[in-house]
Formats: structure tokens, sequence, C-alpha cells
């Protein structure tokens, strides 16, 4: 019996210590647990002023369109089919087939003239290969049209006094004036008053030649067989300014009013030297005019104008043909659209 109640107090006791001891290792901290969990898991009893930093902030009330309950996106509308490949407007028609149109005339007329311009260089250039002709005393004005580009001679004595200096004028670059002075033929046709005083272009000088007293060997004395071509008078376009002979300023060779400025006829001849590069320098030292070579130097670029708008119209009627075409029919010609969000 007393060996009974001894085990019974031993199994009691040891059944206390375990708990005890459970007990005391549930409140310690285990090995493995972070020490910010914790003190997360730790109640505060101490409360803390809030800070301007930890001052709770509202939310503005959102206004994308999903938090409206009536929005609805462009998924939910039903798609509409339209048909596409209308027809142009007719005006735009119009304007689009006028262009190839206009392109074409424009080639076919640049193509007559080309025609007219090469037989126009080439009767030129025929009068060129004619010997020299002598001026008559009197020349009709009217009858230029007829000897334009023909070698002739004059002779007569140069009145210096009335020179006209037309610039300003380039020539390789550096600036400079065309000379043009009357030519008084009094004296070639002896006992024929009917003699007449021409106005002849003798070439160019440079800027720094301009005064007379620069360039005394380029002023002649006495009598002076002069050869050029026999020249049209030219027609002033709307760009350039007028003269100002009573300031002897001359911007264009407006063959009628310098005639009528110094006295003479409205008949003009460019004076012609041969092209010498060695000549044209000595020239240009001493203030001696430059002539021009005896050449036909009409430009003609029609040829360059016939490829541009024969081009020009090919290219647009590529362009109208490819917005004419027929476009695919059936269910080809029906897209889906939808232009509401």
């Amino acid at each position: 019996m007393d060996k009974s109640r001894i085990l019974w107090r031993t199994f009691s006791t040891a059944s206390t210590a375990v708990s005890k001891r459970n007990i005391t290792t549930a409140t310690q901290r285990p090995s493995w647990t972070c020490t910010n969990c914790l003190r997360r898991q730790q109640p505060t009893t101490t409360t803390r002023k809030p800070t301007t930093l930890l001052r709770p902030q509202t939310r503005s009330q959102s206004t994308q369109p999903g938090d409206d309950p009536a929005f609805t996106s462009i998924i939910d509308n039903p798609p509409q089919l339209i048909r596409s490949g209308r027809r142009h407007n007719k005006l735009g028609l119009a304007i689009l087939a006028a262009i190839p149109i206009t392109a074409f005339l424009l080639g076919c007329w640049q193509v007559q003239r080309l025609g007219w311009k090469t037989e126009l260089i080439a009767r030129f250039e025929d009068r060129l290969l004619k010997d020299p002709l002598p001026l008559p005393p009197q020349i009709d004005p009217a009858a230029v049209k007829d000897f334009d580009y023909r070698r002739v001679l004059a002779r007569g004595v140069w009145r210096h006094d009335q020179e006209m200096l037309i610039g300003p004028r380039v020539h390789d670059g550096q600036p400079g004036y065309q000379v043009v002075t009357p030519l008084e033929r009094r004296g070639e046709f002896p006992g024929n008053e009917g003699n007449s005083t021409v106005l002849v272009s003798r070439g160019w000088i440079p800027k720094t030649k301009a005064a007379q007293a620069l360039r005394p060997e380029g002023l002649p004395r006495g009598v002076v067989t002069v050869e050029g071509l026999l020249r049209e008078p030219w027609k002033k376009n709307m760009f350039t300014p007028d003269n100002k002979p009573a300031e002897g300023k001359f911007y264009f060779p407006d063959v009628y009013e310098m005639a009528a400025h110094v006295g003479s006829q409205p008949i003009w001849v460019e004076e012609t030297m041969k092209a010498d590069l060695l000549e044209s320098y000595s020239r240009e030292d001493k203030g001696v005019p430059i002539g021009r070579p005896p050449e036909v130097n009409l430009r003609n670029n029609h040829g360059q104008y016939i490829f541009t708008w024969f081009s020009l119209s090919a290219a647009t009627s590529v362009m109208m043909w490819m917005v004419l075409r027929k476009p695919a029919s059936g269910i080809n010609r029906r897209v889906r659209q939808n232009k509401s969000w």
C-alpha cells in the first residue's frame, strides 16, 4: 500500500514538471522567429501623436470611364457595315483628267517649238557663213528682221562723247559694263547726204575701267572699220528696270530709246572678234572692249521640256488609271466600322 502511494506521487510530480516546462517553452521566443514579426505581434500601449508625414490622405474621386456604371466600351458597340470604293467627285475627276491631257498638249507644243528653234538656228548659222555685207547708206529698221545675225561691215568715226554703258554685266564672274558707242558714218559714201549713224555694241569692259580716262587705248580716233553682226532689237521684260538716259544709266539695250537719245538710226550692230583667251586678257587690262565671237548663242532647251511634259502626262495617266479602276465586288466591298466610343 505504501509502495503504491509512493509511485503515484512520483508520477504526479513528474507530470507537473513536464507541464510547467512546456508552458515556459511556449512563452519563450523561438530561435527561428523574426524580431520584427514579434514586435508587430506585441500590442503597443503607448500612443504617438500623428506627424505631418503620417497624416491620413484622402483619395480623390476617380474620373476614369470604367468607374461610370453606364460606361460602354467600343467592344460593346455593335459594328456598322459601310460600303467602300465609292465613286469620286465628278469635279475632282475632271481636274485629275485635265492634268495628263494638258501635259500631253504642252509636250506636243514643245515638239513644234523644237522644230522651229532648230530651223531658226540653222538659218542663222547659214548667214554666218556668208561674207560680210557692207551696210547701205540708209537702212530700213523693218528689214533688219530678215538680216538678223548677218555679218556686216561699217566704216565711220566713233562718237566717244555719246558713249553709253549698259550694266551691270557679268563676264567670267567679274562685274562690268557693255559699251555702246554711236558710229557716225559720214564720209563713207562721199557726196551722199543720206549717211546715217548706227549703234555699235563694242563689247564688255570691267567695272574698274568704266571711266574713259582709265582706258585711253580703248578709245580709237579717226576712221575705223567695224565688223559685226546685225541684230534685231530685243524685247524688254517686266522685271528689268527702266533706263534713265538723262542720268546716263542704262540697264537694258532699248535700241529705239538709245537711238533717240543720241540721234542715230535704231540699228544695232554687235562688234565681233576671234575667240582668243590671251587677247581677251590683254583687252581687259587695257580697257579695250571684249567683243563677242561670231556665233549663234540661242538656247535650245525644248528637248528637255518635251521629256518633262510627256513624263508628267504618263505619270498622271497611271495615277488616273489607279483611281478609276473597278474595285472588288461582293462582300469585299463592305468593311466594319465603329466610330463611337
